[in-house]
Parts: structure tokens; C-alpha cells; sequence
């Protein structure tokens, strides 16, 4: 056992790698699975996309010259093999932590990590553009490897990236990682032709990939060291553009992983050597917000057949699944195409449906001029459900959902809606398909509400309607969404009973202006609160109104400050950025001095 132990301990960088035999190879993979699985067990992180790539990860590294060859991860959450092989194994336990090591492949921190991914689909353009520059530069012989998952390959940017590969002579392979799942299983006809795919044998159908340009190698078995080995010494002798469809099975090593692949993509803690999950005591606990929204959709769809569910590729996260097995005609998982999946309820809007996008806010940022060209100029009621708005927490920087209030607030027709609670969001869900006539995005967070009695009578909601929750004195908190929470708790915290009163916005735009010339008359101070950027947020829309109407009141926005927040829990994050309640709390009592 001892012995066994022994080879990961010595490997700080590939060149440790290169020097063992290709007997040791497989003992090596055996030790790396064991690694990640012992680690993800106990502080939780992406399992189940690792654990497929171990075998191609030990390959990739010891038949290629990395970092001089460039190799760009699709997506990351596959890259835990890679970082620990590249001299990050006596740190990977600070996965996803504050200060420590970044869940996807960061370029600030490693040489090794070529370029940044969190979200997908972005590996063969960047590592397009690597073999051009390298081309330009004269080193003909450098390789420049992008692995791409299954899932991600269907994505626009993907074909878009291929297109242009198959007309150049940039030395680029494409290795495609096809485990037939996301996150949750792949969609669309180009898996059905990927699944017809064995080992060895490729379908009859015409390949797209071939009609690309492309050299197409495959399939491989990707446990196979061996093989893969053949494989790469093979393609590297050959220039130009070209394919490797290698195929994998997500979770492998770990019996649970490979047979609840959606559970495993990332599992929370488990047992190690079983893989049997550590239950999470949740009874007596709100809802997630997710599940507020997913069931919710479910009722109203019950009673209106106009309704439509989309979503890319996130049946489980967004919850959308419920509606996908109540009513699988009227909900579609599109894949991870979010340009696609605005457009696609832009057109079903102009027939008369009723249509919910779910999509999370770091998402929708992909489909930016959709929502603007395809919705909003065209003034169509598509119905934005913005999940994981605000902070993230682990998942870091690549997907904090902070951006959305800023790029939405600036298109004309849009309504953004921010419920302050899942009672509130659930009435927004409710209002939106009763004969809504403008585009409506309406944002909520990751994580559980705050009520357990969520499933009350609907009320329609007043569109741009705010409310005062508190009233008070000498200080007005005039609060965005959810963090009215945390605002509630830091006015009792602060103890001025009577000066602070507090605000529910309800709306980011149209603002309640009725409510806001009533706060500006009678407060010298106001604070705004929003989780979301403070440029351009729902601060700066109320700093506009009072410079509109000529107020000199003093105004103080609390938010996400100019800058991107990494990865940590929730509630380091929330200290980080003052949204703390002690932070709120502060604030207020330095502003009543």
C-alpha cells in the first residue's frame, strides 16, 4: 500500500510525469482518482467530469510538452486532474475556498492553466487564436490542444470556432470528450449521432466534424493510457486541423458517480469509499428558491396552456425539470445555447405562448444582443427567470450573477422585477402571464428562501409598485431584492428603534417614483442596497432620479464594488463586499452619528 501511495507524492510537475514508464501509467491513474475522490469528499466541489478524464489527463500531460504545447480545458469543471498534475496536489484542498485554489483553470494561477473557463464552449476559439499566434510567430511545431466536453461542442461558439479551424493551417487539436452529459444529460441531434459512435467505429452518416476540414481520428477509449498514447504520437505528426473523439464515462472509479451522473456532477460531502452521500439534514428548512420558481410554474401551467418552459441546460439547477415531467411537450432543454434559447422564446412569444426563459444571470450575459435585437425592440413578453442572481459563492468570479440589474436597466421596454422573498416572486410569476405586454426579467438567488409558508393564494402584483416595510425617521434603506433580508436583520441589529425606515423597491425599472418622492421629501439620507454591481446598478438608477428632480438629499449605495469577487462561501463573500448584516449594520449607525 505503501508503494501504491508513493507515485502522486512524487509528481510536482509533468516532467516528474515523463519520467516513468508506461507501466506505472495506470497505477498513477488509479492513485489520481483516489486523490480527487478522497478530497471532493470531504470539501465538496465537481466530482463526476474529473473522474472521467483522469486516464486522458496523465496522457495529455505525458505525450505533449506542456506548458510550451498549449492545452485549454472546455468549461473546467473536468480540470482537477490536470491542476493536480501540475503542481497543485499539496494545495487542491483549498478547491473552491477563499484565497485558495480557483474551482475552473485561471491563467493568474498557473502557468500550466492557458486560459480562464467557467463557462463553456470557449476552448477551440481561444485555442485557435493560440495556434494562429504561434503560426505568426514562427513556432510551426507547437501543439495547441483544446478539450472539449459533449455538451459543449453543440454550442454555437463551438461551430463557430470549428468553422473557422477548418479553413486555417493553425496546428490545433480538438479532443472531444464525449461522456453523452453536462450537467444534465446532452440534448439535440448532433449527441443522437455521437452516441451511434463505439470504440473504433464511427457512424456511416455523413461527419460533420469531416465536413468541417477536419482530420478525424477515432473513437478511442478514454481509460485507455495506451491507446490515447498511440493516438496522440500519431496526430502530432500531422499539421493542421484535427479531431479526436474520445469516449469516457463520467464518474468513472466511483460505482455511485457512474450510476447517478447528474447527482455526481457535484455531489456536496459523501463517503469515500462508497461514494454513498452524507445526508444534509434539511427538513423544517425553506425552499430553495429554484424549487419556489420550478413548482410554481408547474401550478400555473396547469391552469394555462399557453405557458412555455426553456432553459439551457439546466433542467436540474433551475428546476425546470418538474415542469419537463409534468408537461414534457411544453418544456425544452435546448442545450448550453442561450442565444438560441432567447430567440427560440422570442418566436414562440409572437404566436401568443406564454414563455419562461430560465437562465442563470452569468448566463444570460451570452445572449446579451438576443435580449436587446430579437426581444426587446420587438417589445415581446418573454419572461426572463434570472436564477442565481447576486453572489455565487464557490463557483467564484465566472459566476456571480452581479451584472444583470446594469445591462438590463439601459434596454428600453424591459421591466426588471426583484422579489424580496419567495411568496413576492412566486405573485411575480403569477402577474407575468396575466396579459403582460412588455419583456419582463425578474431575478432571484441561489440557495434557500426565508419562509417555510411559500405556498400561499396568488395575488397579482402592481407592476413598478414598491412597499415600505418599516417606517421611521432619519434614515431611509431603500432595498433591491433579497438582501432586504440582511437589511431587515441589520436595522434590528443596529438598535435605533424608530429612525430607520426600510424600503422594498420590488422593481428596479419602472422605479416606484410616487414612493421615491415621498422618501426624498422626508429623509435627509437614504441608502440603496442591491446584490449587484454598484456601476450602473439600481443605486445608480435612484442617484439619476434625484439628479432628474433636483434633489441634494445624501445618497449612499451599498453593492458589489468595481471589481470581480473569487470564489468563497457565501458569507465571506458578503463581508468582503459590506453586505454583511454587521456591515449593513455599521453603515447605518456611522450615517445616524
Amino acid at each position: 500500500l505503501f508503494m501504491e501511495k508513493s507515485i502522486l507524492n512524487n509528481i510536482d510537475s509533468p516532467l516528474d510525469l515523463r519520467k516513468l514508464s508506461k507501466e506505472e501509467l495506470p497505477v498513477l491513474a488509479k492513485e489520481l482518482r483516489k486523490f480527487i475522490i478522497d478530497i471532493v469528499a470531504t470539501k465538496e466541489g465537481h466530482l463526476g467530469a474529473s473522474l472521467g478524464v483522469v486516464e486522458l489527463s496523465i496522457a495529455l500531460h505525458y505525450a505533449f510538452n506542456t506548458p510550451d504545447d498549449l492545452l485549454v480545458w472546455d468549461v473546467g469543471h473536468q480540470a482537477y486532474g490536470h491542476k493536480i498534475l501540475t503542481g497543485r496536489r499539496d494545495i487542491f484542498h483549498t478547491n473552491r475556498q477563499l484565497n485558495g485554489l480557483s474551482g475552473f483553470p485561471k491563467r493568474s494561477e498557473s502557468g500550466y492553466d492557458t486560459f480562464g473557463v467557467g463557462h463553456s464552449s470557449t476552448a477551440i476559439s481561444a485555442a485557435l487564436g493560440m495556434a494562429i499566434a504561434s503560426n505568426l510567430k514562427g513556432e510551426f511545431s507547437k501543439q495547441h490542444i483544446a478539450v472539449v466536453g459533449d455538451a459543449s461542442i453543440a454550442s454555437g461558439m463551438a461551430f463557430e470556432g470549428l468553422n473557422h479551424a477548418g479553413v486555417s493551417n493553425a496546428n490545433l487539436l480538438v479532443i472531444l470528450n464525449d461522456n453523452a452529459i453536462g450537467i444534465d444529460p446532452s440534448v439535440g441531434a448532433l449527441k443522437q449521432y455521437l452516441t451511434k459512435a463505439k470504440v473504433g467505429q464511427k457512424p456511416q452518416q455523413d461527419n460533420i466534424i469531416e465536413a468541417l476540414n477536419f482530420n478525424y481520428f477515432g473513437p478511442v477509449d478514454g481509460h485507455d493510457i495506451d491507446g490515447l498514447l498511440k493516438a496522440f504520437e500519431e496526430l502530432k505528426k500531422i499539421q493542421g486541423p484535427k479531431f479526436l473523439h474520445v469516449i469516457t464515462t463520467k464518474g468513472k472509479g466511483l460505482k455511485k458517480a457512474e450510476e447517478d451522473q447528474v447527482k455526481y456532477h457535484a455531489p456536496g460531502k459523501f463517503v469515500a469509499d462508497t461514494g454513498e452521500l452524507v445526508p444534509s439534514n434539511s427538513e423544517g428548512l425553506p425552499l430553495k428558491y429554484q424549487d419556489v420558481f420550478g413548482l410554481t410554474l408547474v401550478e400555473l401551467a396547469e391552469k394555462n396552456e399557453k405557458i412555455i418552459g426553456v432553459t439551457p441546460a439546466m433542467p436540474t439547477g433551475s428546476s425546470l425539470k418538474y415542469m419537463m415531467e409534468a408537461f414534457p411537450e411544453r418544456a425544452f432543454d435546448v442545450g448550453i445555447a442561450e442565444q438560441h434559447a432567447v430567440t427560440l422564446a422570442a418566436g414562440m412569444a409572437t404566436q401568443g405562448f406564454i414563455v419562461y426563459c430560465a437562465i442563470y444571470s452569468t448566463f444570460l450575459q451570452r445572449a446579451y444582443d438576443q435580449v436587446i435585437h430579437d426581444v426587446a425592440i420587438q417589445d415581446l413578453p418573454v419572461i426572463f427567470c434570472l436564477d442565481r442572481a447576486g453572489l455565487v459563492g464557490e463557483d467564484g468570479a465566472t459566476h456571480h450573477g452581479v451584472f444583470d440589474i446594469a445591462y438590463l436597466r439601459c434596454i428600453p421596454n424591459i421591466i426588471i422585477a426583484a422579489p424580496r422573498d419567495e411568496v413576492a416572486l412566486r405573485n411575480m410569476l403569477y402577474t407575468a402571464q396575466l396579459d403582460l405586454k412588455h419583456p419582463l426579467a425578474i431575478r432571484y438567488p441561489r440557495g434557500r428562501g426565508v419562509r417555510t409558508d411559500w405556498k400561499r393564494e396568488f395575488k397579482e402584483v402592481q407592476i413598478g409598485k414598491g412597499e415600505c416595510l418599516i417606517e421611521g425617521t432619519d434614515l431611509a434603506i431603500i432595498s433591491a431584492g433579497t438582501i432586504a433580508e440582511n437589511v431587515k436583520q441589520a436595522i434590528a441589529f443596529a438598535d435605533e428603534v424608530g429612525k430607520i425606515a426600510h424600503y422594498d423597491a420590488g422593481f428596479i425599472k419602472p422605479l416606484d417614483e410616487v414612493m421615491l418622492h415621498n422618501i426624498f421629501a422626508k429623509f435627509g439620507q437614504i441608502v440603496t442596497v442591491e446584490e449587484g454591481a454598484i456601476s450602473g446598478g439600481f443605486g445608480s438608477a435612484i442617484l439619476e432620479f434625484a439628479s432628474k428632480h433636483n434633489y441634494s438629499n445624501k445618497i449612499k449605495c451599498l453593492g458589489i464594488p468595481d471589481q470581480f469577487i473569487e470564489q468563497g462561501s457565501m458569507s465571506e463573500l458578503y463581508e468582503i463586499v459590506e453586505l454583511d448584516v454587521q456591515s449593513i449594520a455599521n453603515t447605518i449607525k456611522s450615517l445616524l452619528k
